[in-house]
């Protein structure tokens, strides 16, 4: 998608603007030089720290904060308010997502589990039509455009707990700029402009909504100038009040409102269920720190986020499985074989044992252990991809042996939805920030808090709509659904060597996988392993792919037995997997940031002292 317009607009030095009826969107009138930053960089490489985010504007803030001799984590909190601002589909204060921090002085690697909340009156029979006895149709929309499936927000939260555990800013230091820029507005590319009118008919399902992102009843045009001033000021309240004003104040209250009675259209012509959140529900609400999951893959320590999250057990379970096997001496064909019959197997596994560990027995140490890895590579063949789905396997009886007696491979030493955006951070002093921020589906539940100016999230779609009593993801009040979010940060040598992560449902799990696969069994360069094309098996009959994976690789892979389809979903027009962003560490402290070149309309990665 093409950003050449809004590129347009900043080599003209178009800033000033006059508001149309007093709404979020203007149009662009002559003014002061540099005020919009829309140029993308997907790849720098330089010194002194580095941010890389979806978007140049959220970037652009958290460069400024390590200029200003803010440390990594107040860095992640200033672009991560950013992209509430730019990504607000996204991301934002309604939402929930995963932060993990690498501290130089300490060596060591912790998480914040930000993930939002199931209310505690939410029945078991929320997603289930009353009329038909199935579950809501998600075609049109019904299952996510709704307030029964809004959980308790926890970005604000994780902001508040990161700054005050590992930050050196105040909230209201890494809020303001974001505030600025919600007031001051950024330039619509084609990427805002097309997530908009795909949700376009989920946001005239409230009254709320389309006041500020459907202006007139259209999407706001490429090349104008879109502004925020609610959230301006929601931020501002933050800095001043801190997260008491959120989760204790009128702003809870409202949500609670909201939630149980939702504004509906009258002109909706699909059912748009209300929600059983309460203010106390809000009020109750905490983050939780959590110790991160840990394997090991070729020399390389990798650390990623445990339950709630799916992501580290999965991404580790699956980098165990394929480190039986010397991918990076095979073929591309027969290696990418053992990658997509790995992740498969670790997706049974993910399925049948993972969910909330306050409600559910989670074996983490058997799904991460080598011996279980071991066991699960003997079910994969050399040259035939199994029948989908694959059983999971035993985490009880496990001695890392095939039934033969056989030890496989030949090992070296040593109902979710797409739209999330994730954020990369380093500092000068070695601190690392990997963040993943999500409000689920493209627009969350598509029901804008009014004079507030952000989006409530949609995130209990992510439990299992039917209740199974066996499933360790079945609804249950009070209670975090599984989560694919993957944060990841891997040490050498004790050192960081590479963070990653990325959005995209339950292929963010996939997508980290294959990105390390990438760099090191392919050992593609960092910019390299990010454009490469993208498949995902999530232990389903296909392969989701993207269009140029199946011309590069379908043919190849169709010999050992997989059937690869299109990706993308019904809701946007992008056949895109993920949205990744990176930084690698290099000798005598060179960074290499990257950001996509391409997909979601490309990234922006950005160095405070770039290489000559």
């Amino acid at each position: 998608m093409s950003t050449t317009p809004a590129r347009r607009l900043a080599a003209l030095g178009v800033a000033g603007a006059t508001a149309i009826a007093g709404l979020g969107v203007v149009s662009p009138s002559a003014g002061a030089q540099g005020r919009f930053f829309t140029e993308k960089t997907p790849t720098s490489v330089g010194f002194g720290g580095a941010v890389t985010s979806v978007d140049p504007e959220a970037s652009k803030v958290g460069l400024k904060v390590l200029k200003r001799g803010g440390n990594a984590v107040d860095a992640a909190v200033a672009t991560a308010a950013a992209l509430g601002v730019t990504e607000p589909y996204s991301s934002g204060l309604g939402g929930g997502g995963y932060f993990v921090f690498y501290n130089a002085k300490t060596g060591k690697v912790r998480t914040i589990d930000g993930r939002e909340t199931a209310p505690s009156r939410m029945p078991r029979n929320i997603f289930i039509d009353p009329d038909t006895g199935q579950a809501y149709r998600t075609d049109p929309p019904d299952l996510f455009t709704n307030t029964a499936s809004v959980g308790v927000p926890g970005s604000p939260a994780t902001w508040a707990r990161a700054l005050r555990r590992w930050g050196t800013f105040s909230l209201r230091q890494a809020l303001k700029p974001a505030a600025r820029l919600a007031r001051r507005g950024f330039v619509v590319d084609q990427t805002f402009r097309q997530q908009t009118l795909d949700n376009q008919k989920r946001f005239e399902a409230y009254t709320t909504t389309p006041k500020l992102f459907l202006p007139g009843g259209d999407a706001p045009k490429v090349g104008s100038v879109f502004r925020n001033p609610d959230l301006a000021r929601t931020y501002r309240l933050l800095g001043r009040k801190g997260i008491r004003a959120f989760y204790h104040g009128r702003i809870a209250r409202q949500i609670a409102r909201l939630v149980r009675r939702p504004p509906k259209s009258p002109t909706t012509d699909f059912p748009v269920p209300a929600g059983h959140m309460r203010f106390r529900d809000i009020a109750r609400y905490h983050t939780i720190l959590r110790a991160p999951t840990h394997v090991g893959y070729r020399g390389y320590h990798v650390y990623g986020m445990a339950p709630s999250s799916s992501g580290g057990s999965t991404v580790g379970e699956s980098l165990n499985i394929m480190e039986r096997y010397h991918l990076g001496s095979m073929g591309v064909g027969r290696a990418l074989h053992h990658y997509l019959e790995a992740t498969a197997r670790a997706f049974a596994d993910r399925a049948k044992y993972v969910g909330d560990p306050a409600f559910v027995h989670v074996p983490l140490r058997a799904l991460l252990s080598d011996k279980f890895a071991a066991e699960r590579a003997c079910t994969i063949s050399e040259e035939t991809a199994a029948k989908k789905p694959v059983d999971p396997g035993n985490t009880k009886a496990f001695d890392g042996r095939c039934p033969d007696g056989s030890t496989p491979g030949n090992r070296t030493r040593d109902t979710e939805n797409v739209e999330t955006t994730n954020l990369t951070v380093a500092d000068k002093w070695g601190n690392v920030a990997e963040y993943t921020l999500t409000i689920e589906q493209t627009g969350g539940s598509g029901l804008l808090v009014p004079g507030r100016g952000f989006l409530l999230n949609n995130e209990l779609t992510d439990f299992s709509a039917v209740y199974d009593r066996h499933d360790p993801n079945r609804i249950q009040p009070g209670k975090r659904p599984r989560s694919s979010i993957s944060p990841t940060i891997i040490l050498r040598n004790g050192r960081p060597f590479l963070a990653l992560g990325s959005p995209g449902g339950s292929t963010i799990i996939t997508t980290v996988t294959q990105l390390i696969f990438n760099r090191i069994d392919r050992h593609m360069t960092l910019p390299q392993a990010i454009a490469e094309p993208r498949g995902s098996q999530r232990n389903t009959p296909t392969v989701s792919a993207e269009p140029e994976f199946i011309d590069m690789y379908g043919e190849v892979l169709k010999h050992f037995g997989h059937e690869l389809t299109p990706s993308g979903d019904r809701f946007t027009s992008a056949a895109e997997i993920g949205a990744a962003t990176a930084i690698e560490f290099g000798p005598h402290g060179r960074l290499t940031a990257v950001a996509e070149p391409r997909r979601r309309g490309g990234g922006s990665a950005l160095v405070v002292r770039p290489a000559p």
